[in-house]
């Protein structure tokens, strides 16, 4: 508690909650500024219970409290991974419209889905291939898909702006340049990302090269791709969320992880090497992957593709968007042992998202792992993956910009909560800086309020090069190229930047789905 207000009182002190003083803007004018005790405790008793950033409901704050109650899984309640079905991304067609999908146990739910699936189709394509591929759109909101992790032409990139109403189409034409790696796609329709993405809107993309086939890889029923999303859930067991309240202050933090669009996902496996493709398709939820029997994660690929060299860890943080390529050796697991890939509790210092629905930070179980058969031969894990990976050197940058995450309120009527970057909201058409291609530039992405920003860039990746303040350090999983960081709150995070794949307008924004939704997001003119 003594951590969330001073958090509060320091966005207040930096102008970040509103524009005139915070407990007025926030609360109203009725309730003491005087910083005592009851004054605090009345505060944050509003923030809980309705006020500027509350919309929590009791049963919801009871449940943050329960931390771990939501993990595991009872054997009669799990349902078998579903596999997305596969789809080649040249002269495809990608129908998006309303339907209902089967979520495990026979329980069906409403879902928004793209070629009648959920999940929505797993895309493969090989580098240097083209993409070619058309959207037509029969929901009743605007809709276009952003291909996350790519680097197309601004034309095929997903703007916002580029959204089609129902009855349209829109058309994608690029080559795909981008090396070997674990992708995405989801919509980025401005204000409804958080909703299209989670009613199902959203799925996996592919790609691969020569050089990663060359180095043998698990693959067929060996590679699992997994997508992970939190969800609430009503008593019947489907996902049940709401759009209603954007002051929530988080509404799409769930009880329960579906995995590929199933609630309470389990996986019969031989025991021997599998390799796991896993995005982390949430809104906000942060997940830290680990195994329940304690063995190490073998990571080789991030955002950015496969890694020079395999990293053996413990635990590996997820946040929205980022993507982890693992390998997990199940050989010494005996037939009819189970192993359960889980997120580890954590807290977040100096953030209020753990008081959020669901608990940020919670125990949680992923997938649970059956073993029901022996693999014949045991495969080596491979210590040397490829040659060093390409990208922007700090060391050619020739200029220096501070991006400043920022959360304000409404002050008239203290029921509307914005996010934003550097002061300003997201305006479609604005370009807000000036970018020139094929320069080195250093980025620093500054936090310092009290919710977690995952910073997302279209149109290029990007090399973390340090963090200070929070956790002080760069992370294992952060090195190599990526297109998604974490900032924690008090944390400045620095990256070198370099456009070099097209020039034209690419979003910068967070990835909290809520917070892009209601302003956090800015264009880059790269030219």
């Amino acid at each position: 508690m003594k951590t969330i207000l001073a958090g509060l009182d320091r966005m207040a002190t930096k102008g970040q909650l509103g524009k005139g003083k915070f407990f007025e803007s926030v609360v109203g004018p009725n309730v003491s500024n005087s910083g005592t005790p009851l004054a605090r405790r009345e505060l944050l008793r509003l923030l809980l219970g309705g006020g500027a950033l509350g919309g929590l409901r009791p049963d919801l704050l009871e449940a943050t409290q329960r931390v771990g109650g939501i993990s595991g899984l009872a054997a009669d309640e799990l349902n078998p991974l579903v596999r997305a079905p596969e789809a080649v991304p040249d002269g495809l067609t990608l129908r998006a419209a309303v339907g209902e999908a089967e979520i495990g146990g026979g329980v069906r739910a409403p879902a928004w889905m793209l070629n009648e699936s959920l999940p929505s189709p797993l895309l493969r394509v090989r580098r240097g291939d083209p993409f070619r591929l058309t959207l037509h759109n029969e929901l009743p909101d605007e809709l276009i898909l952003h291909w996350h992790g790519l680097t197309p032409p601004e034309h095929s990139d997903g703007h916002p702006r580029q959204a089609v109403r129902r009855g349209n189409a829109y058309a994608y034409d690029f080559t795909v340049e981008n090396r070997a790696g674990t992708y995405w796609y989801h919509s980025h329709t401005h204000h409804k990302t958080a909703k299209h993405t989670a009613l199902g809107i959203g799925g996996m993309l592919i790609v691969e090269d020569d050089e990663e086939d060359a180095l043998g890889l698990p693959s067929g029923e060996w590679e699992i791709p997994l997508l992970l999303q939190d969800r609430q859930v009503d008593a019947t067991g489907r996902p049940n969320n709401s759009w209603s309240n954007m002051m929530a202050a988080y509404p799409d933090m769930g009880t329960e992880v579906f995995a590929n669009g199933t609630r309470r996902p389990c996986l019969e496996c031989r025991a021997g090497l599998y390799r796991f493709r896993i995005l982390n398709g949430s809104s906000a939820r942060i997940f830290r992957l680990e195994r329940s029997d304690r063995r190490p994660l073998v990571l080789i690929g991030n955002d950015g593709g496969m890694l020079e060299r395999s990293l053996t860890l413990d635990a590996i943080d997820i946040a929205p968007a980022e993507r982890i390529d693992l390998l997990l050796d199940l050989s010494d697991v005996r037939v009819g042992e189970e192993v359960v890939l889980r997120s580890g509790g954590f807290r977040i210092p100096g953030g209020i998202e753990h008081l959020g629905a669901g608990a940020q930070g919670a125990e949680m179980d992923l997938l649970r792992l059956r073993i029901v058969a022996r693999e014949r031969e045991r495969q080596n894990i491979p210590e040397r993956l490829r040659a060093p990976v390409g990208g922007p050197d700090p060391a050619a940058a020739v200029r220096e910009r501070t991006f400043e995450m920022a959360t304000w309120v409404d002050e008239e009527t203290r029921t509307m909560e914005y996010h934003g970057i550097n002061g300003r909201t997201f305006e479609m058409d604005r370009a807000d800086l000036r970018v020139p291609f094929g320069q080195t530039e250093i980025w620093s992405f500054a936090n310092d309020n009290i919710f977690a920003h995952p910073i997302h860039l279209h149109g290029t990746h990007f090399r973390v090069l340090s963090r200070t303040g929070g956790r002080g350090a760069v992370m294992p999983w952060e090195i190599g190229l990526k297109d998604t960081v974490l900032l924690y709150p008090s944390e400045t995070v620095s990256v070198a930047v370099r456009f070099s794949a097209h020039t034209g307008l690419f979003p910068l924004h967070c990835h909290n789905l809520r917070h892009a939704d209601v302003g956090m997001m800015l264009n880059v003119l790269v030219e």
